[in-house]
Parts: structure tokens; sequence; C-alpha cells
């Protein structure tokens, strides 16, 4: 390959080092930022301390190697190295870590959801399978209660698969912001008015009205899913309360109080995970999917708004949605 002016590999998004006579004649921004502006006149050896690297420096011909943690701990890069006119070398670092990240992300996805499919459905294929023993399907009781698991089994795949579907639609949208005018004051009102029987909840507001950009089937979504799991998890028969304040920051903030438990504090950055669950056992016994607040966190993320969760062992838990306001 034939040397060309070093300085047009600082047009190259992707680090690069251009090496000669044993050391590292010019390393774009790219690499700097990666390795350090101090590689620069540097044996490339202790530059980029790497066996695999020093290796494939030495070979007579282009090459590559996969090295881990390059940059930093737990990063993936591919090196390649290209002989240059005049035995000078052209490396070229391809940073892998989003690739493999997503990639292994996908594949616990994929896994845990195949385990959230699974248990219901064994539960259900175990019951029918009971029913159709003569004897258990002719006692009226027992066959009834049965009836009754597999109908709860059922609806919990339901549930999951709806979420399943949900999430996927988010993250089909979620680079297009929407621009409809929402006006989060009444949106709430319409959630805490559909609760009904299922639990106490009041709302407060210090604005009459709040309009926000949004898709309004998405934030009721989000509201009607943090009032959900405020009544499931708060105190049973306690308070759930809305409230809504415009801040003078342009800002309008919707938050959602429970009475509850609360929740460890070694628990709170990892809610929004997808199936991600503080106590497992009475997530599911309230019908939890594990996918709730991962819907909230891509909604938010898409109306360019945060999401909170702040809570304590004990004195129940505040879910709070921050959006900017229309001008």
């Amino acid at each position: 390959m034939k040397q060309t002016d070093p300085r047009l590999l600082d047009h190259f998004e992707t680090p690069a080092l251009l090496i000669s006579g044993g050391q590292v004649r010019f390393a774009n921004a790219a690499a700097r930022e990666v390795l350090g502006a101090h590689v620069i006149g540097q044996d490339p050896r202790i530059a980029i301390r790497d066996p695999k690297v020093v290796a494939l420096l030495s070979q007579p011909n282009d090459g590559s190697v996969t090295v881990d943690g390059l940059s930093v701990r737990g990063s993936r890069w591919k090196v390649s190295c290209h002989v240059l006119d005049g035995g000078a070398r052209l490396l070229v670092m391809d940073d892998l870590s989003v690739r493999v990240s997503v990639a292994r992300a996908h594949a616990d996805f994929v896994a845990n959801a195949s385990h959230e499919l699974r248990t219901p459905l064994a539960a259900i294929l175990g019951y029918v399978e009971t029913l159709d023993d003569s004897k258990a399907g002719a006692d009226e009781a027992t066959r009834k209660r049965f009836l009754g698991i597999i109908r709860h089994e059922a609806r919990r795949m339901q549930a999951l698969i709806e979420d399943l579907m949900s999430l996927s639609r988010i993250e089909a949208v979620k680079h297009d912001a929407p621009t409809a005018p929402v006006d989060l004051v009444a949106l709430a009102r319409e959630c805490v008015g559909e609760v009904g029987e299922r639990g106490k909840v009041t709302i407060t507001t210090n604005t009459e009205a709040a309009q926000v950009a949004g898709d309004r089937g998405q934030l009721a979504q989000v509201v009607r899913n943090l009032i959900d799991n405020a009544i499931k998890y708060g105190k049973p028969g306690g308070d759930v309360a809305v409230m809504i304040e415009v801040t003078p920051a342009g800002r309008v903030a919707l938050s959602v109080h429970d009475e509850g438990d609360g929740i460890a504090p070694e628990h709170l950055p990892r809610l929004t995970e997808r199936f991600y669950r503080a106590d497992a056992s009475r997530s599911r016994a309230a019908g939890g999917t594990g996918l709730g607040l991962a819907i909230v966190k891509h909604i938010v993320e898409r109306h360019r708004g945060r999401f909170d969760i702040a809570s304590r062992s004990g004195e129940g838990t505040v879910a709070t949605l921050i959006l900017p306001l229309l001008p």
C-alpha cells in the first residue's frame, strides 16, 4: 500500500496510527482520544501494550487481531495492520464494543423472554395433562381449580406477549420525537379516573394545563403503568398520590407516590432493565411481566424526558416523569 499524507487520517472517525522506524509517527484525533496524545513518538510496543498487537506489527504481511480491554476494561477492538511502502505500518483500530454489547443484550433478552414464556406454558401443559386424567377431570371442584390456574397462567402469557409487542413498537420509533400537543394534566386525570375500585388514588397539581409534545397513547401507557405499580406494590389499602408540577425551568414533573415497603437502594439502578425484579416472587404474584418500567424508560427517552425512581425501605416509592413543556 502506498503512503499518503498522514494528516488525511485525522478525517477518519476510526483510530489510526502510522508506525515506522520503530516509532508511532502519527496518531489521528480518534487514536489520541483512545490512547492519549503521548503515544506519538513512542515505541508501539509501549503505546499499545498487547502481545497480539506486537506480534501483528512484526508480521511481513497485512493482518488483523481481536483485542480485549485496549481502551477501557470490557472494551473489544479489531486491530488491523496494513504494510505500506518502505516498511511503514498503518494500524487501524475498529471498536467492536457496541456491537458486542448489543449482541449480548439481544441474546440475554431472547433468553429471558423464552424463560418467562416457558414458565406459564409449562404450568398450563401440566394442568391440562392432569385434567386429561379421568379421575382429576371427574371431580368438579378440582376441575374448576385447575381451570382457574390455567386461565391465570394464560393471561400472564398474554400480558407478557402484549408487553413484548409494545416494547418492539416503541423501539421502532424511538428516534422519531413526537410533536402532537398533549395536556399532561388532563391525561393524568383521565388515567386516575380509570382506577375505580382497584385503589385509592388522588391527584394534585399546581396548574390547570401542561402542554407537552407527545404521543398521547404512549404517555397514557406510562401514567397507567406508574399508577398500577403503585397500587400493586404499595401498602394494601394505602393511598396513591399523583402530583403534577410545572417548574420555572419550563418543565412539567408528574410524580406517583405510594405507601409501600419501599425498594432497597441496590435495586434502584436496575429497575428499568428488562425482566429485572427487585422481588421476583412478589412481582409474579402481582401479575408483573418485568417489562413495565423498561417500557416507561423507552417512552420517556423518546419524548426527550427524564425518569427517576426514589425510594427507601419502609418509606414507600416515588416515580417521577419529567418532560419539557411546549413553548
